[in-house]
């Protein structure tokens, strides 16, 4: 797969707007500033393909990327506490609608911030990928901002914080040093030929 042939396709707000698919899609899951537009730049070897925001909540539709024979679909933060009720119901209908559609979707990529304990969102994330036996990995982003010490030790936190936590594939990333990045490729790609 050539990584670095890859483009925006289309954005859709609600799932009635979602086209049949047409190709493999990898969904990119997580909560609200996780990293999500980061780590799909670095993925795809862009700057600015997905727009990147300090201002939490800015992604409001499935966005999708193509990059060789599949679609990624970044999926809506959740969990931005300043967001309207009715766009937090919206966006939640949006995703696990999308998540339990009739689509191609072979790997949900669930995002965490390595440097705290998984939100109350996350781990009903994970029990809903887990209860509905999707395929998913978790990584861990923003490696590159704790020590190694500390990072040992929020590891091991997340084995007695996540549910499953050993029976689950996990990547510790970087979108600024590109830590972990070539693994993930790795598994989308084993992923993508499934």
């Amino acid at each position: 797969m050539n990584w670095n042939d890859a483009s925006f396709v289309t954005s859709f707000g609600s799932l009635s707007q979602l086209p049949a698919p047409e190709k493999v899609e990898i969904a990119i899951s997580g909560r609200s500033n996780v990293g999500k537009s980061s780590l799909i730049n670095k993925l795809l070897n862009r700057k600015a393909l997905a727009r990147v925001s300090s201002v939490p909540g800015k992604t409001v539709t499935i966005n999708f990327y193509e990059v060789g024979d599949i679609y990624i679909a970044d999926l809506p933060g959740y969990g931005y506490a300043k967001t309207a009720k009715g766009l937090k119901r919206s966006w939640s209908d949006l995703i696990g609608g999308y998540l339990v559609s009739d689509r191609e979707l072979e790997l949900v990529v669930q995002l965490i911030d390595i440097r705290h304990a998984p939100s109350e969102d996350d781990l009903s994330m994970i029990d809903f990928l887990i209860d509905n036996e999707m395929p998913f990995v978790i990584v861990f982003t923003k490696a590159d901002k704790l020590k190694p010490t500390a990072r040992k030790e929020r590891m091991a936190a997340f084995a007695g914080e996540i549910p499953c936590f050993e029976d689950i594939t996990h990547i510790e990333v970087s979108s600024v040093t590109g830590e972990g990045i070539d693994k993930l490729r790795e598994i989308i790609e084993q992923a993508s030929e499934a």
